[in-house]
């Protein structure tokens, strides 16, 4: 009887955990994003990147938002990022062309592709740059909250495994976000 009951607990214990996700299905891309699902700010939550001498620089980070504005378009829209660095904030504003489950700069080499997660308010984003000394890539998570559950981030981590990248860097939710840039600040920027 007792070697039964161990037989049927471990049986239950086995079934309770699954298996993790092959790569494949961790870093799939969406299948088609909705302009409406990308309105309004994200801040950064998590992210890695290939290239080694960049990742010091996004340890040092004290936060980064991306927004991406409404737009009647179907296929371009707006992207304005915030980056929080030694207490200053820097702000850059980019026209994008969306293509399905992928977006491109309006000026050049770098593709983004939507990755698919399990959090429902957050944007998986692969940056893939093309420059003179190879490919890099960059991945990050954007959510609507400044903390996301540990098991989102443990996806991200198993994520960023299946790329070949380094362990990534999880953003300190206490840290101030920039504010949003107004009008005549992004035209003063633009001028300079």
């Amino acid at each position: 009887m007792f070697a039964a009951c161990a037989v049927f607990l471990l049986c239950l214990k086995s079934v309770s955990h699954s298996a993790p996700l092959a790569c494949e299905d961790l870093i799939r891309p969406l299948d088609r994003m909705d302009p409406r699902h990308l309105e309004g700010r994200r801040a950064l939550v998590t992210g890695s990147l290939s290239f080694l001498p960049f990742m010091e620089r996004l340890r040092r980070r004290e936060s980064a938002t991306i927004n991406f504005s409404s737009n009647t378009s179907e296929t371009s829209t707006s992207l304005s990022r915030t980056m929080r660095l030694d207490n200053k904030c820097h702000y850059a504003s980019y026209n994008i062309s969306l293509e399905g489950s992928s977006f491109t700069f309006d000026h050049g080499n770098v593709t983004t592709t939507f990755i698919r997660t399990s959090c429902d308010d957050c944007i998986g984003l692969l940056m893939s740059c093309d420059v003179e000394s190879g490919k890099r890539q960059h991945f990050y998570l954007f959510s609507r909250r400044r903390e996301v559950d540990q098991e989102e981030i443990e996806e991200f981590r198993a994520q960023v495994e299946c790329l070949n990248m380094p362990p990534p860097v999880v953003m300190d939710p206490t840290k101030e976000l920039c504010p949003e840039e107004t009008a005549g600040e992004k035209t003063q920027r633009q001028k300079e």
